[in-house]
């Protein structure tokens, strides 16, 4: 019997090499050979021992351990159980580069059939995060020499002239729907995104990276960028940042008026939250001018609680709050046909930092940690 290596989370911050039964697909499902699966915060969180996510949903979550990590996967068809269509309807066949959504919906309960974004599935499982490694086949997630697809999983046909190492950047990419659900809200008065509004991101690790060059391609006339590094930050700047600020240079207040000072003033008409850690919030709305739109897309594990001012921060600033509970379906397809739409503007064969094997997982999420890093990937194949 074949055997497929994959490294196995089996508690926080203790993985193992083990080895699974190589499966067939049954009928609906697809057998892929990962080729690279990149490291989330969702994975650093689970790694140091944030285990809760979908926190305020019907359907909490805690990690069932052991789990095999990554859903910021490309991969190669090598057996289908059946006819199986990518996202667009297209027929796959063995051989297609693919990235695999991450979540797999019921399509009966309430969000499901009222459209609400998919990752509010009250019966949601996720490649990477909610499926265990007890599981048969085993094989759910990126981290594995191959991977189990199962039925109504969102698939996606990546462009054959786009390569692996900016294809795994396809569901971070997708993920930036906030600035896109922001322009549909920008015909009103306030809120809203619209072209030659201000943007800022706060933290620009790969999401806020990908925010960044999202935000340009949307037509945002200036865009901050505030991080730690000095390496984020000079990769900001190539994707689009005009101005970046170190947020170790200037106090809470500092960094309000700073970001105040380029923006006339006013606060910047757009503020996305990519740290990742609740405490940076109360600032970053400060971050924002009247009337303007936050989106809350950097805290999905639940890392604690964090207090707002209710009449200063939401209601006398009448802002518009946009809260991001993940990628959607719609915005892998175009996302991958951006980034090589815009691959000779934007650095995007730069974005992976750092490879690793399946044997160095654990120094591949300390790496990723790092903020010297930009995009760390597990190649299975290394």
């Amino acid at each position: 019997m074949s055997l497929a290596r994959a490294a196995v989370l089996v508690s926080p911050r203790t993985y193992e090499v083990r080895e699974f039964p190589i499966p067939t697909p049954a009928s609906g499902c697809l057998l892929v050979k990962n080729l690279l699966s990149g490291i989330c915060g969702t994975d650093k969180h689970t790694f140091e021992g944030y285990t809760t996510q979908y926190s305020g949903t019907s359907n909490p979550s805690s990690t069932p351990f052991p789990i095999i990590q990554g859903h910021e996967n490309v991969g190669e068809i090598v057996e289908i159980g059946s006819d199986v269509v990518d996202f667009e309807g297209v027929a796959l066949k063995v051989g297609d580069r693919v990235v695999v959504g991450p979540n797999v919906t019921c399509g009966r309960c309430y969000a499901c059939t009222q459209g609400l974004p998919y990752t509010l599935c009250s019966n949601i499982r996720d490649y990477g995060n909610t499926i265990s490694a007890k599981e048969a086949p085993h094989l759910f997630g990126g981290w594995a020499e191959y991977m189990y697809v199962l039925p109504h999983s969102y698939i996606f046909r990546v462009p054959d002239e786009l390569p692996s190492e900016i294809a795994v950047l396809a569901e971070l990419f997708a993920v930036t729907i906030g600035l896109d659900r922001a322009q549909s809200l920008g015909s009103f008065p306030s809120g809203g995104f619209r072209f030659g509004n201000s943007v800022l991101v706060y933290g620009a690790g790969p999401l806020g990276l990908c925010h960044i060059a999202k935000a340009r391609m949307l037509g945002a006339d200036k865009i901050i960028a505030i991080d730690l590094s000095p390496t984020r930050l000079a990769f900001a700047s190539r994707m689009g940042a005009d101005f970046t600020l170190k947020a170790q240079n200037f106090s809470g207040s500092e960094l309000v008026a700073q970001v105040r000072e380029l923006t006339n003033g006013l606060g910047a008409d757009v503020v996305v939250e990519c740290v990742g850690r609740p405490e940076v919030i109360p600032a970053a709305i400060d971050m924002l001018r009247v009337g303007g739109t936050f989106i809350e897309v950097g805290n999905f594990s639940d890392l604690g609680e964090v207090s707002i001012h209710p009449n200063r921060h939401l209601c006398s600033k009448g802002i518009t709050l946009l809260g991001i509970p993940g990628q959607e379906p719609g915005g892998y397809a175009p996302g991958l046909r951006a980034m090589l739409r815009y691959r000779k503007q934007m650095p995007f064969d730069e974005f992976v930092s750092d490879r690793y094997g399946l044997g160095s997982a654990e120094e591949a999420v300390l790496r990723s940690i790092n903020p010297e890093s930009l995009k760390v990937v597990i190649d299975p194949w290394l």
